[in-house]
């Protein structure tokens, strides 16, 4: 009988995380508990490791998504729980996920099947309430902005230039333009704001790559919300607002322990989306991660031209972290769909259709190794994959210089994962990593999205629009061209357009909007049509998710 991920979640039978916390060689004093299954961990378990020898880390990445799924967290949990079958003192390294997608078009994010983080239903809904925590220090700058041009703007804040957005955590396009600020005097100055998801916020990016307390007050303090009337940038700091921001998020910053189905141990920590964020889990949870474990498998969002660039230039660039290998999912369903086939008949065995489509693989592959990390392909398999369908797709892989090994976690857990895990094991130890970053900082900010635009989607050129190209200049002038750029892109075509798939060649990518993220220490460059707010679909996840008398949480996912 089949099972949805959530009764698989539900019938599962966890240690408590006490338990799971010393397999990890975590203390109990080092435990903050949230009941007896999540914990968050504390500041001081980071000075008792911080001699520990780093371990391997592992990203886990993907081709493309498409409506028919591509399972990255699911591979991701899998392959954890493969190498410690396999006796590996391995730890997995999570986002968390945002209410915006489980209510809007995706569901659940914590995996499936057999490969999943418990306890799920608390993890997709409210967790340890980090995220709640990033929006409120978001919404207490935004009304302390507005609070300070109402009782007389003695920082000469020009409303017409402020950047700095509302967020909430859910879709919701009504909130992307509106109006602040009407209904009187004693309602504050009228202006033209808007909401961003939180996971979009750049407070999100500032929890997940601060190092410690201390440097998170500092990247809260650098956030330019917008310029006076001279044009001189406006901070944080301008307003006094970092004090109380990052003590709205002094339990926020600390990494949460959680465990999978099979008891392997997840710090689960941030939650940035990689289509219009920078898509990677908190720096402390990956490196305190590092520091407990021999091997660490860790995931960017979405497919590899975001989730992973961004990784590799932004969060390991921020973070001095080298990656030892990289695994690559995909499925035979994606590469047909990529190939031309309606979801409908993604079921049917079609070389023809998978012959078109295995490039936006191949694109995938050559970007990686651009990197100089070993790629190691894993078909995340379904039971109407074909023998000749696999075949295809190995013989592929190796042909293009790089691992390849199937997996069935979402069927089997780690078990089905034996086989990507003693590959992966294989390339660590034949394979080194001779990590590099895509381009240098000292090119200017043109340069460096003309670098991704070109080198990672495959684009032929870049069109940057006038407004674009004057936030550009402004950046520059203000010493902040070094920083690294943070594409905004959809994530279902390696072009700016959603509806081109495969692999498109001879297209521009558009820049419609460049933004600088000062206190994150990165440049967000829109392209095309992409948006901080994202919609809820015509039938959203929300109207399947129901709660008995009892508790019991039903159509998570």
């Amino acid at each position: 009988m089949f099972k949805s991920d959530i009764q698989i979640a539900q019938e599962a039978v966890m240690d408590p995380i006490k338990e799971v916390a010393k397999r990890a060689g975590i203390p109990e004093e080092s435990l903050e508990l949230y009941g007896n299954y999540k914990a968050k961990l504390s500041h001081e378990l980071f000075e008792n490791v911080k001699d520990n020898k780093d371990g391997k880390l592992i990203l886990v990445t993907a081709t493309n998504p498409t409506p028919a799924g591509e399972g990255k967290t699911t591979i991701t949990v899998g392959l954890g729980q493969a190498l410690c079958k396999l006796e590996q003192n391995a730890i997995i390294a999570l986002r968390e996920p945002s209410l915006g997608p489980c209510m809007g078009i995706k569901g659940g994010a914590a995996g499936g099947g057999y490969a999943q983080v418990v306890p799920m239903e608390d993890i997709n809904l409210h967790f340890t309430g980090d995220i709640h925590a990033i929006g409120a220090v978001n919404n207490l700058l935004a009304s302390m902005i507005d609070n300070h041009i109402h009782q007389g703007n003695v920082l000469e804040i020009d409303p017409r230039t402020i950047t700095w957005k509302r967020c909430v955590d859910l879709n919701d396009r009504a909130l992307r333009d509106i109006v602040v600020g009407l209904g009187g005097m004693l309602n504050g100055i009228p202006r033209q704001d808007g909401f961003m998801i939180t996971v979009a916020s750049e407070i999100m990016a500032i929890l997940c790559l601060a190092t410690d307390l201390m440097d998170l007050k500092q990247k809260l303090g650098d956030i330019i919300i917008g310029y006076s009337y001279s044009g001189k940038p406006v901070t944080a700091r301008d307003l006094n607002a970092q004090g109380a921001m990052a003590a709205l998020l002094k339990d926020a910053i600390k990494p949460n322990l959680v465990q999978t189905l099979e008891h392997t141990p997840v710090l689960m920590h941030g939650g940035p989306f990689a289509n219009i964020a920078h898509g990677c889990n908190s720096v402390r949870a990956t490196k305190l991660a590092l520091k407990l474990g021999d091997i660490v498998v860790t995931e960017a969002g979405f497919g590899a031209d975001l989730g992973a660039e961004k990784f590799f230039d932004i969060k390991c660039r921020k973070a001095d972290l080298k990656p030892d290998a990289v695994v690559l999912v995909t499925t035979i369903r994606a590469l047909k769909y990529n190939g031309g086939v309606a979801k409908e008949d993604l079921k049917e065995e079609n070389l023809e259709a998978l012959q078109q489509g295995i490039v936006n693989l191949e694109k995938h592959i050559e970007n990686v190794h651009k990197f100089g990390v070993p790629v190691v392909v894993t078909l995340n398999q379904f039971i109407t994959d074909t023998e000749a369908e696999i075949a295809f797709v190995k013989e592929k892989c190796e042909a293009l210089g790089c691992d390849f090994a199937p997996a069935k976690v979402w069927e089997h857990g780690g078990e089905g994962g034996i086989e990507l895990a003693k590959k992966v094991l294989e390339v660590l130890e034949t394979k080194p990593s001779e990590f590099k970053y895509l381009y240098d900082d000292a090119l200017s900010i043109k340069e460096k999205i003309h670098t991704i635009a070109t080198q990672i989607y495959g684009a032929k050129d870049i069109a940057i629009e006038a407004n674009a190209a004057k936030s550009i200049t402004r950046i520059e002038s203000l010493g902040l061209g070094h920083l690294p750029v943070c594409m905004a892109k959809n994530q279902y075509s390696l072009s700016d357009d959603p509806k081109a798939l495969g692999r498109p060649e001879g297209f521009t990518t558009t820049i419609k909007e460049v933004r600088i993220s000062a206190g994150a220490g990165f440049i967000v460059a829109l392209t095309g049509n992409v948006m901080t707010m994202p919609g809820l679909p015509k039938k959203p996840a929300a109207e399947a998710i129901d709660i008995d008398e009892k508790g019991v949480i039903t159509g998570l996912f």
